[in-house]
């Protein structure tokens, strides 16, 4: 008895066990559900306000006044040349940690960029803090240089730029990035991002994050240019390359590609057709001159020998001889006539 017993136990345990968790799996699935949905996915207070609208093509206030890391006073127009490209980074020099992220990984990124800052492009630096000064700036372009061997210790076109919040809220709003101070953290709440501007100070390309791939920032350096200074081999690559504003960063476009690997193919295959013309025409016309005859209005050539020193002339040189008497003269009747000779 106790031997049968054991077994059906065990079933009314595993059908006890299998009720209560039927019984308790909606419940457990809507406390879950009620717990999620009581902390909504929402913008942290402190990163309210802060944001990237893009001004693509937007000009930027070319009057907003600044000071230079020498204390210069300087306006942002002087910066655009009409001939170079500029990269522009927003960065406060107290920042404790995102600003030195992005201006790290902005030199980082210039290093493997064939490109040489002061050559064909500026970097302008312009501090979100009013309360920066040029000593503050010098210091924060210097320790960028010594990340950037190419430099050599130089500061040619790296220009850092202070100002008042009238003219810093002037270019930050052209550009569409969108900052805030917390007041209890005493620290200024922004977004990370690098500009890329024309020759003529417009915005052409926002590179997003605190990791710049070398190959975007050198098509957008290449994009920003518009078109001026740049070699064959940079607009084929302008060409294959369009930048995703999805992924936020360039992409390979098939369709360019096979369009550009077709026109390369119908210029390679055109100019071998034309070679083999050529050869083939060149052919022809050598075959058809070695057998045409000879035309009936071209005179043959006269076969004429040329006067030889040792072929006599002709004429008899053979001198008259005293001793040879002249033969007589004949009559028209072949009778001799006699001459008189004197006594």
């Amino acid at each position: 008895m106790s031997r049968n017993a054991a077994p059906f136990r065990t079933l009314c345990a595993m059908a006890l066990v299998s009720f209560i968790a039927l019984g308790a799996g909606p419940a457990g699935a809507q406390a879950w559900r009620e717990q999620s949905e009581g902390t909504p996915n929402t913008t942290p207070p402190e990163l309210q306000g802060v944001d990237i609208v893009e001004h693509l093509g937007g000009p930027l206030p070319r009057d907003a006044a600044f000071r230079d890391s020498d204390g210069k006073a300087v306006t942002l127009g002087d910066y655009f040349d009409g001939r170079r490209p500029t990269l522009l980074v927003f960065a406060y020099h107290t920042c404790p940690m995102l600003c030195s992220l992005v201006l790290d990984a902005t030199v980082k990124s210039l290093n493997l960029v064939p490109w040489t800052v002061g050559d064909q492009f500026d970097l302008v630096s312009i501090s979100i803090d009013p309360s920066d000064t040029p000593a503050t700036a010098t210091k924060k372009r210097g320790s960028l240089i010594e990340g950037y061997p190419r430099a050599r210790g130089q500061t040619k076109g790296w220009h850092f730029l202070v100002g008042n919040e009238e003219n810093i809220r002037k270019v930050t709003s052209a550009v569409g990035f969108q900052y805030r101070y917390d007041a209890r953290q005493k620290q200024y709440a922004h977004p990370a991002a690098i500009y890329l501007l024309t020759p003529h100070g417009n915005v052409a390309r926002y590179l997003y994050g605190i990791t710049y791939d070398p190959a975007d920032l050198r098509l957008g350096l290449l994009e920003a240019t518009e078109g001026r200074s740049i070699s064959t081999k940079e607009r084929l690559l302008l060409y294959c390359y369009h930048y995703d504003p999805q992924g936020k960063h360039y992409s390979l476009v098939a369709m360019n590609v096979m369009r550009l690997g077709g026109g390369v193919t119908m210029v390679v295959l055109g100019g071998f057709l034309a070679v083999m013309w050529v050869r083939e025409r060149r052919r022809r016309d050598g075959t058809s001159r070695s057998t045409t005859p000879p035309s009936a209005d071209v005179p043959s050539p006269r076969l004429t020998t040329p006067p030889s020193a040792d072929v006599p002339s002709p004429r008899s040189t053979t001198p008259p001889s005293a001793d040879v008497p002249s033969a007589p003269p004949t009559s028209f009747a072949g009778t001799p006539v006699q001459r008189s000779h004197p006594s």
